[in-house]
């Protein structure tokens, strides 16, 4: 399974690849913005995108809005990654077309099952 993070922070590029990669067995891409993210997507076609939903330039909402209006794109399912965890927030995410979200901080030991979970289920 092929999974790309898109997160401008570093730190959590790098957990996420270990926690997806070493830990979760899976092969992990990487985009530092929600435009790069999008060029990455239909270079890549992941099976699934891990997206921030607060970023600089494009936040998670839009870049998730431009990856759904693009065909090549549009099928891949996105999780976002927020720190706002709160049940609003995450119907309001889930409302946009996400396929689910999880909050940071996130354990790393676990991602990998937690975004097998959010893929298997619907």
């Amino acid at each position: 399974m092929k999974i790309l993070i898109i997160d401008d922070e570093d730190d959590i590029r790098a957990i996420s690849r270990l926690a997806l990669g070493r830990v979760g067995g899976m092969e992990v891409v990487e985009a530092a913005s929600g435009m790069e993210g999008i060029a990455r997507a239909v270079a890549d076609a992941p099976d699934a995108i891990l997206l921030d939903v607060m970023m600089p330039e494009k936040d998670g909402p839009e870049t998730l809005g431009l990856l759904k209006a693009d065909p090549r794109t549009a099928g891949i399912p996105v999780i976002f990654l927020t720190a706002k965890a709160m049940a609003s927030e995450v119907e309001r995410l889930r409302a946009l077309g996400a396929k689910g979200v999880l909050t940071k901080p996130f354990d790393p030991m676990s991602l990998a099952a937690n975004v097998r979970a959010i893929l298997g289920a619907g």
